[in-house]
């Protein structure tokens, strides 16, 4: 099924492509305060021990006319004494160079597998038995050899599993004695991610894609660790096991996690600022301000509001969301100036969790807007306010810190945007002071994005989608020093009291049911067309439910 597939073109790959910009933080990083495993350079898998490696040697690459646009491979050099390489790594020339894999070595242990058949424990790390030719770009002559790429998956042994492929520029086969296979047990599934090379868009009749690859089960209770390697194939089809995994960490203790000292050390120095639109009507406010300023719970059956404790302790907690309670704004003259929150009072709300087995540390800011404002559609080249559509009561948004263990680096931010969001790494990021980055908030809507401009969410082929107008103004808050630290549950019970209001599993906002006939009549004639198009919130909105009811709460991220 993994066969070897000739590659039979002119070649146009270059041996030695220009060095990518190394990438570094704008700022260098503090010390961190002192705690178990955090930012000591090498993570305890439980049987295994992990360092992350950053030197590469270059092997091979695959470059166009542009050579930006290629892809360069390479093997992971400086490997520490003891430790042992699991796979190479690959990246576009296009991005600067931030590279990693992990390397591990076996680490004694009363735990240790042990075959019954022969009593005699299995060791974590063994040395592949064999490599097979998966694909390569030899346009099929011996004398034409120079500048090809040769690409290998090592053979484990029985009851162990190979981590990453190795690349050549030789059809001889590597040597394996510095390679290791993983004990299966010690590993754990992984899917392809993105795409990093496509031949088949170029070369349709002899397909070959590269991806990066992650854990298949993530989120705070995966314990599935990235290693950094690449996955490739000729015939990969959705859905399909690969035929390498990624570790897993088996140490109860998440020992490389941040204690309470270092989180609050990590948000006081990444801490984004979070930028509101400067014609921004809507702004957010903290929780308490808005059920000190009228909130109301509201009970099915009872059209008359409870007023609500200012932390939310009286509030029904746990259960589901059953549609039985709900929030809504304060009635008469109040309503609308809660409408308008208190960009005073606000703060971020820190839900700390581990991310990919406990090599990362996720840091969600959750932000609380007390009214979502209206949408406004894009159609070609012409904009129609959509009066109430999109607009509802109790908004929360969130963006997301992925910190490295290995180090305490930022590595990445999630930026959610309604019903989905992105993921950028570092070096994508805008800063504004040392190593803080900047979030946009966008107009109405509240959906994050990493620099200003105007962002449609829609069809691009029809020139449909809702606009978010990010830009940056006088209106911000600062998540390095107003946040609150609301749930870390890996700390263990009473570390964090979370609030009672993460409690409320309910809606915080009452259901709307929008009549299309308030939509632009140019657009009524399709409004289905349309609708399917669009964000997921402008069907019609039932309030929006809080942090802890949302699915990336214990799970990953979207996208």
């Amino acid at each position: 099924m993994f066969g070897c597939q000739r590659f039979y073109r002119k070649r146009t790959e270059k041996l030695a492509p220009s060095e990518p910009q190394t990438f570094s933080l704008p700022a260098p990083l503090p010390p961190w305060p002192q705690g178990q495993g955090f930012a000591l350079g090498k993570i305890n898998l439980g049987e295994l021990e992990a360092v992350k490696v950053s030197r590469f040697k270059f092997i091979w690459s695959c470059n166009t006319q542009d050579e930006k646009k290629g892809v360069t491979f390479y093997k992971p050099i400086g490997i520490p004494d003891g430790f042992y390489s699991l796979g190479y790594y690959c990246q576009s020339n296009d991005q600067p160079f931030r590279g990693f894999v992990l390397v591990a070595r076996e680490i004694p242990s009363k735990s240790e597998s042990t075959d019954i058949s022969t009593g005699i424990a299995s060791p974590a790390l063994r040395e592949p038995v064999d490599c097979t030719l998966v694909w390569s770009s030899n346009d099929g002559s011996e004398e034409g050899l120079q500048g090809c790429g040769f690409f290998w998956l090592p053979q484990p042994p029985e009851g162990y599993k190979s981590i990453g492929y190795l690349v050549t520029r030789s059809p001889k086969k590597p040597k394996l004695d510095k390679v290791r296979c993983v004990r299966a047990d010690l590993t754990e599934r992984c899917e392809n991610y993105q795409v990093i090379l496509d031949v088949g868009t170029r070369f349709s009749e002899f397909p070959f894609q590269v991806w990066s690859t992650r854990p298949s089960h993530r989120g705070m209770l995966g314990r599935g660790v990235s290693v950094g390697t690449f996955s490739c194939n000729s015939c990969w089809v959705p859905g399909q096991e690969l035929p390498i995994a990624c570790l897993k960490n088996l140490d109860p203790t998440l020992h490389a996690m941040p204690n309470c000292d270092q989180i609050h050390a990590l948000i006081n120095h990444y801490g984004p600022t979070v930028f509101f639109h400067p014609d921004e009507i809507y702004m957010p406010s903290s929780v308490s301000w808005f059920f000190e300023n009228g909130a109301l719970l509201f009970r099915k059956g009872d059209s008359v509001g409870q007023s609500i404790d200012v932390d939310g302790s009286n509030l029904p907690s746990g259960g589901r969301n059953d549609g039985e309670f709900w929030i809504d704004l304060p009635s008469g003259d109040r309503k609308n100036s809660v409408k308008s929150g208190n960009l005073g009072s606000a703060k971020l709300y820190v839900h700390v969790k581990p991310a990919l087995g406990g090599t990362f540390t996720d840091i969600a800011m959750w932000i609380f807007c007390p009214f979502n404002g209206p949408a406004t559609l894009k159609v070609g080249v012409m904009n129609y306010s959509l009066s109430k559509i999109g607009q509802h009561v109790g908004d929360w948004e969130h963006f997301t810190l992925r910190i490295c263990n290995f180090t305490g680096e930022l590595w990445s931010i999630y930026f959610s945007q309604h019903s989905g969001g992105v993921w950028l790494n570092a070096y994508d990021l805008e800063y504004i002071q040392g190593n803080k980055a900047i979030v946009y908030s966008s107009k109405n809507g509240h959906a994050t994005f990493p620099h200003p401009g105007t962002y449609i969410q829609g069809s691009g082929k029809l020139g449909l989608g809702i606009r978010n107008d990010v830009a940056r103004s006088n209106f911000f808050v600062d998540s390095s020093t107003h946040y609150e630290l609301v749930a870390a549950e890996y700390l263990g019970d009473g570390v964090v009291s979370e609030p009672g209001w993460l409690q409320f599993m309910r809606k915080w906002g009452p259901t709307i049911v929008y009549d299309v006939s308030i939509l632009p009549l140019v657009l009524r004639y399709s409004v289905a067309n349309i609708f399917i198009k669009l964000p997921v919130e402008l069907y019609g909105e039932e309030g929006p439910t809080g942090p802890k009811e949302k699915n990336n709460w214990v799970g990953d991220e979207r996208g």
